[in-house]
């Protein structure tokens, strides 16, 4: 890594551990700068403003998500536990909704819908391949594959994104989840667990009780 992009990460981490521990409203741009011991100049260098250095800090978050659901998407792990663990793995861990949280604010909505289509955009084709996998065996029977996973993501985070939903947007939610990519009825009920509850880390060690055409 050159000087330079080490230097931007360092401000990023720095961002990001206090954004999480003060809060983004809680945080100015003299805060990063004293931690970091850098001269306000260097900062604007790779920062325009707090909200960028937001977006860059939301970005890396990402990036941390999506390489956690490729290693998930790679093991050797049942079908409906990779789409767990991955659907688990793109959402923020409970600490960084501090930051999650800024993103709901007004000023930020824009920002917001541009990081939720990236991050969707990221997770198609890694959830594309679990389904596929569950065609071959037999779990799931449906085509034009990504658009069914995208229009799923889109619903999910359109639904829940704010967390104010019922327990029958849940239900129907899953039964739209089922059909899209040909499920049997009742097989994806697991969903309700992991929107009501975080799926802890680890999720590729832990054992979730389900039958396939049960």
């Amino acid at each position: 890594m050159r000087k330079g992009e080490r230097r931007k990460r360092e401000l990023l981490d720095i961002a990001y551990r206090m954004f999480i521990s003060r809060g983004y409203e809680n945080t100015s741009i003299d805060d990063i700068i004293d931690e970091a011991g850098i001269a306000k100049g260097t900062y604007y260098y790779y920062f325009e403003s707090k909200e960028q250095t937001l977006e860059a800090v939301i970005e890396m978050m990402i990036e941390n998500e999506i390489e956690a659901a490729i290693s998930i998407l790679d093991s050797n792990i049942p079908v409906l536990q990779k789409i767990v663990g991955i659907t688990a793995s793109i959402r923020p861990a409970p600490e960084e909704l501090p930051i999650e949280g800024a993103l709901m604010r007004p000023e930020n909505i824009i920002m917001h819908q541009k990081i939720k289509q990236r991050l969707v955009e990221k997770a198609v084709p890694l959830l594309s391949k679990v389904v596929e996998e569950g065609i071959e065996q037999g779990v799931f029977s449906c085509d034009n594959i990504p658009e069914r996973v995208r229009m799923m993501l889109i619903l999910s985070n359109e639904t829940f994104d704010e967390g104010s939903f019922t327990d029958r947007d849940v239900d129907v939610f899953i039964d739209i989840t089922e059909k899209l990519l040909g499920a049997q009825k009742h097989s994806m009920d697991f969903i309700r667990h992991l929107i009501v509850a975080p799926v802890p880390s680890g999720i590729e060690n832990t054992e979730i009780d389900i039958e396939i055409g049960g």
